[in-house]
């Protein structure tokens, strides 16, 4: 690949000679842009998850009940939620590069300012802010990473991508828990919050924004010079996805599958430091080390066997993530069952591989049925639902039903609906998935002829 051909991947002038200039002339340069985004993800997930792990203090400062501590987790969920559609919309129409780092800047000034918090009615309100600020995170970094890799590598770059959630939530698990044990729960928002504002001036200038639908148009035309698509209006973004059956099996699967992890993510570390007696610093390092290790050798297995399956058949990434949340159910189920640390310890892991399995191809999947105009709209609304359907209600639900039964027996039952994501991938496996990705094919097609 020469110079020239390499730069004509970018939206963005690159002046000879300098940093970006060396980096986007490299074939690696697609990699180098999964190695940026997930320090940025570590933060994002770092961010979100450092609450939890401090939940007994703040339950003692503020004199907070299950259900309070649910709303934690619940008032994130709504606002990410929320605003994910209007996100993922503006990310169809803007530099990706400039919506990811000025996200980032933003999440980061929140979860500074929840240090400020001086009850209950503050904590909500700076997390419902920061979830606002992580909105556009996702949708944009998914986007830009599918322009840098086509069929070939898409569910491995994404894969790779998705070990920084996991890295990030037992780094905001285990240092908001160790800060707070010793320095108090404030410190460890004030840490995260200025390092992701360090990091976000440091990418600003070697982060550089592709072409939209760049890798697809190369896959289609075999060309080293795709020409940039052009814009959608929202109504025709909208009758492309709603026109997607495979779409709405997707959305129905996330939203199950994000029920289950919104349950792991709040209720685990307190689970563990009231049922099996560990300190505040060991139950947060525990609940989210073995999921989050076992997830990060899953994600790249469930990206490299995606990849390979979907050299056969279309169908190929979706029949991954249905292994991951079929296998994944029966360890739910076990960690809350189980009366023996090993015997946890052994569920959290098997969930956590399979739950990577799933993870690693949560938008690669809906990229093979949907056009790069449409993409930030789609993954925005994947976000949407998950979030707002699926993690919303699931802290309140698990808090309601642990406060009538137990804890244990409210983490079981959300095995079940991990049988469910399976379902609805199954649906789609069988009878969508095959006719839409031709259909994207052909719009391709006609879009760049």
């Amino acid at each position: 690949m020469t110079e020239a051909s390499s730069h004509a991947r970018f939206d963005e002038d690159i002046k000879p000679g300098s940093i970006p200039d060396k980096l986007a002339s490299s074939p690696r340069y697609g990699w180098y842009v999964v190695a940026m985004l997930w320090f940025i993800s570590f933060f994002n997930y770092a961010d979100r998850q450092a609450i939890f792990s401090v939940f007994p203090l703040l339950e003692k400062e503020f004199e907070l009940d299950l259900i309070q501590k649910g709303w934690l987790g619940s008032s994130f969920a709504i606002v990410y939620g929320l605003g994910a559609p209007f996100a993922g919309y503006v990310i169809d129409h803007v530099r990706r590069k400039t919506a990811i780092l000025f996200g980032l800047h933003v999440w980061s000034v929140i979860c500074m300012a929840t240090a400020l918090s001086q009850n209950f009615r503050h904590l909500i309100f700076f997390r419902a802010a920061e979830g606002a600020g992580e909105t556009f995170y996702y949708p944009a970094s998914m986007s830009l990473v599918s322009d840098f890799h086509g069929k070939r590598t898409r569910s491995r770059a994404m894969g790779l991508h998705q070990t920084s959630v996991y890295i990030g939530t037992i780094g905001g698990g285990f240092f908001a828990g160790l800060i707070g044990q010793y320095y108090g729960w404030r410190l460890s928002f004030v840490v995260f919050g200025g390092l992701g504002i360090l990091l976000g001036f440091l990418l600003h200038k070697v982060l550089l924004e592709p072409k939209r639908g760049a890798a697809d148009l190369q896959d289609t035309l075999h060309t080293e010079q795709p020409t940039a698509m052009a814009k959608l209006p929202l109504v025709e973004t909208l009758r492309v996805i709603w026109s997607t059956p495979t779409v709405l099996t997707l959305l129905g699967a996330f939203i199950c599958a994000n029920f289950v992890a919104m349950v792991l993510l709040t209720w685990m570390p307190s689970y563990l430091y009231t049922n099996f007696n560990m300190s505040l610093a060991t139950s947060g390092l525990t609940a989210t080390m073995f999921v989050q290790l076992a997830s990060m050798v899953g994600a790249p297995l469930g990206g490299y066997l995606a990849d390979r399956l979907r050299g056969y058949t279309p169908r190929g990434r979706m029949i991954v993530q249905c292994v991951g949340v079929l296998c994944g159910a029966p360890f739910v189920a076990l960690c809350g069952m189980t009366h023996t640390v090993t015997g946890l310890l052994i569920a959290l892991t098997f969930w956590g591989l399979f739950k990577g399995i799933y993870d690693a191809n949560i938008f690669a999947s809906m990229f093979d049925v949907i056009r790069p105009e449409a993409r930030g709209t789609a993954a925005g609304l994947m976000n949407c639902m998950g979030w707002l359907v699926g993690a919303f209600p699931a802290p309140i639900i698990i808090g309601i039903i642990g406060t009538k039964y137990s804890l244990g027996f409210a983490i079981a039952t959300a095995s079940m609906v991990y049988v469910m994501s399976g379902v609805f991938l199954l649906i789609g496996i069988v009878f969508l998935v095959k006719r839409d990705s031709a259909k994207m094919q052909a719009q391709l097609e006609q879009a760049a002829s």
